[in-house]
């Protein structure tokens, strides 16, 4: 087997996603019409919002502020009256006007309580990062788009610059606990990012747009919305097309970035509405597999030291890039039946592929030498890593409104196929390096697996009161999943498996509304994580049989909404189960269940209206998660985190300034000194200005300057361990202080 780049399958489903995306847009010269939705920053309050929402994107669109409030608009995150858990809301307001275009999801999300690290070391949008919610990892906790769960496909992470940049995020609605049953994800265990894409306009725009700033950063695109077009059926389309370009604060960490986004909507008949919605993003970036920079390094190159120009070492710039594709694509039907009943059904598809070359260890362990040429060679080693999937699925639910409430009742069904593969090469000679024991010498691992899973629910909002909702619930989960791997990864042996993984989930939630500015809610539930593709990487996957990892979760909070101010506070108690431990090594490494953590804290956000024009803002959290077994706090979960600001909008003028700051931590568990990440903290300032009316042919102009990590910080986010020592841990910081400019015209 050669070590050859994975191009003919890489181009065949980039093609795919094209294809599919072309087959979407076809549908927007059909007629199309706009079943309008409020903005999530122009909201009422006589829509029912809950955890069920993730499935419900235009119910949370229109249901969390007060109309006319003087704050609701301006919060960075709020909840609703009508939360039945934990939540924080944030608007396309405060996306557009506080968070800089460059931004991935993540960066968005970390303003709110308990959400911790997101802060790119490369700049802010310029490489992957990960959030953690509670001291939940990333793969804990589900990531949603327009009502979808989405991830990868040997355990339930996220790639935070795929998919969906902020700029073409509607919003965002971070819920931290499983939700009820209609609330869906491989990962309900730690809670729910849920994104939203855009609205649709019912006006003609044009509206080109373009970023500058620091690092040779660059990003210009257009968004065209067609409004309502009365002589092709009422249709109504956006599209977004943009382009960044950036050489990052890391060095010879370079990154090209296309995202493609379009959304139709047409209504069928009275009572139907016809949704379609296609992305397509492309990334080409200069980044070592394994991030991250040594002490050694920092003393010798700087904290920005990544990649350098010198083909002899295996941190040469052009032995460590990667491109990355992915496409996400949906039809929605939702349709009124008559008789109380509704209909909302969703056929989706989406695709990741990442194929990476990198040069064999960035930490400076290795040394250079490989088993392509003569013994005692200095040639560069390094691997060729793909990984491809795409998953297909669909969710159907049916509503029943009763005059005791509503009943949900669906199924969600999906389907997943992915190849995997790491080839060693010799980046010298450019061939294939026959480094490891036994045939295929140059193949780590080359596999194939898959998924098939599906997740019947049922739940009823029994409007027991005026004052009163409760809502039961119980959700069935049937996961399958399967390897054939020719080489398996950490074995290298051949390897055909499969498990099956149930379990039945029930969740109980309540909301009482004391008077029209107050409510309160309560929560049980429990939620689960099915366990990673990594249990098959045993000799033996039979002996390891793992239950999937549960988590139940009891919650309290309240909620306050009024025309000065935004108020919301709760206590959570998680008691998590069946945490997967391995026992023996090498042929002998079994996966089983042993003991949990419990998580437990309490969070609270406010925001005030000052008056003229000006609001303050703070929210914060403590966190505990501590293993049942030792009582120290588990890896990389933060032990509070805060965040204050403010804001000042009137007319057309408007800025922020927010600070969030991410509590004291330890890299891995026992709470090893050498292995604390002190608290660190990052402050933003935008400033902006919005002409509108500006003439016949220009609609409006807007302007903003931002600047990000105000103060000039450079403290340690992230340590990952190195097993050959701790000279070779990796250290990542946040980068230095940086700026962007921002214009925008309609026409």
């Amino acid at each position: 087997m050669q070590a050859t780049p994975y191009a003919k399958q890489k181009f065949t489903r980039h093609s795919m996603s094209l294809h599919i995306i072309m087959a979407l847009a076809v549908m927007c010269n059909a007629a199309y019409a706009q079943t309008t939705v409020a903005k999530l920053d122009a909201i009422v309050v006589d829509k029912t919002l809950d955890a069920s929402s993730a499935l419900d994107a235009e119910i949370i669109k229109d249901s969390v502020i007060i109309t006319g409030s003087k704050v609701a608009n301006r919060a960075p995150v709020q909840a609703s009256l009508k939360a039945t858990q934990p939540q924080s809301i944030i608007t396309a307001t405060f996306i557009e006007q506080a968070v800089t275009p460059l931004a991935d999801f993540n960066a968005v999300a970390r303003i709110a309580p308990s959400i911790g690290s997101g802060v790119s070391a490369n700049g802010p949008g310029l490489a992957e990062t990960k959030v953690t919610l509670r001291g939940f990892q990333d793969g804990e906790y589900n990531v949603t788009y327009d009502g979808i769960p989405f991830g990868d496909t040997n355990n339930p992470t996220h790639h935070s610059t795929s998919y969906f940049p902020a700029r073409i995020i509607g919003g965002m609605v971070i819920e931290r606990g499983p939700g009820n049953a209609s609330n869906l994800g491989q990962a309900t265990f730690g809670g729910s990012i849920n994104l939203f894409s855009k609205e649709l306009s019912q006006e003609f725009n044009f509206t080109p747009y373009a970023t500058f700033g620091s690092w040779n950063t660059k990003m210009l695109g257009v968004q065209i919305d067609s409004g309502v077009l009365d002589n092709f059926g009422d249709a109504n389309l956006m599209l977004n097309v943009s382009r960044l370009t950036t050489d990052g604060y890391l060095s010879y960490s370079a990154v090209t970035e296309d995202n493609y986004q379009v959304k139709f909507q047409r209504t069928l008949g009275k009572d139907t509405v016809l949704t379609a919605f296609a992305t397509y993003n492309k990334i080409h970036s200069y980044v070592p597999d394994k991030a991250g920079v040594t002490l050694k390094q920092v003393a010798q190159f700087g904290k920005n030291y990544a990649l350098n120009n010198d083909p002899t070492s295996q941190n040469y710039f052009g032995y460590n890039y990667n491109d990355k594709t992915t496409d996400f694509d949906y039809i929605r039907l939702q349709s009124n039946l008559g008789a109380g009943w509704t209909l909302d059904n969703t056929l989706y598809t989406y695709s990741y592929t990442n194929d990476t070359f990198s040069g064999q260890d960035a930490s400076g362990a290795t040394a250079n030498g490989t088993k392509a040429a003569a013994t005692g060679n200095k040639n560069v080693p390094g691997y060729n890593k793909l990984n491809a999937y795409r998953v297909n699925g669909d969710i159907l639910k049916f509503t029943d409104k009763t005059a005791a409430g509503l009943l949900r009742a669906g199924v969600w069904l999906e389907a997943s196929n992915t190849d995997r593969h790491t080839y060693d090469l010799d980046w010298t000679l450019g061939v294939a390096n026959p480094k490891e024991a036994s045939a295929p010498k140059n193949v780590a691992y080359d596999q194939r697996s898959s998924w098939r899973q599906y997740q019947p629910f049922v739940e009823f909002e029994w409007a027991v009161a005026p004052a009163w909702t409760i809502t039961p619930g119980l959700k069935h989960v049937h996961f399958q999943r399967s390897l054939d791997a020719s080489v398996n990864q950490g074995t290298r042996i051949p390897t055909q498996t499969d498990q099956t993984y149930t379990t039945t989930l029930p969740f109980l939630t309540v909301n009482y509304s004391m008077n029209k500015e107050w409510s309160a809610y309560a929560q049980t539930a429990k939620g689960f994580l099915v366990p990673d593709l990594s249990m098959f990487y045993v000799n033996n996957p039979g002996l390891s049989t793992p239950k999937p990892q549960t988590s139940t979760n009891y919650q309290l909070g309240v909620v306050h909404q009024a025309q000065e101010l935004t108020l919301d506070a709760d206590l959570y108690y998680i008691d998590f189960n069946n945490k997967i431990a391995s026992s023996g090594t090498g042929n002998d490494l079994v996966y089983y269940n042993q003991g949990g953590v419990i998580y437990k804290g309490a969070e609270a956000a406010a925001t005030y209206y000052l008056g003229s024009g000006f609001s303050v803002h703070a929210n914060a959290s403590l966190n505990s998660a501590k293993a049942k077994d030792t009582g120290l706090q588990v890896a990389k979960a933060p032990s509070s985190t805060y965040a204050l600001g403010l804001l000042y909008k009137s007319g057309a003028l408007y800025g922020s300034v927010l600070a969030k700051n991410v509590g004291k931590q330890y890299a891995k568990d026992g709470e090893p000194a050498a292995y604390k990440i002190d608290a660190y903290t990052t402050g933003d300032l935008t400033l902006g200005y919005h002409w509108k009316n500006v003439g016949t042919l220009v609609k409006s102009i807007k302007t903003q300057l931002g600047i990000n990590n105000l103060w000039n910080k450079q403290d340690v986010t992230s340590i990952s361990a190195n097993s050959k020592g701790v000279a070779f841990d990796q250290f990542t910081f946040q980068p230095e202080r940086s700026w962007t400019v921002s214009v925008s015209a309609g026409f």
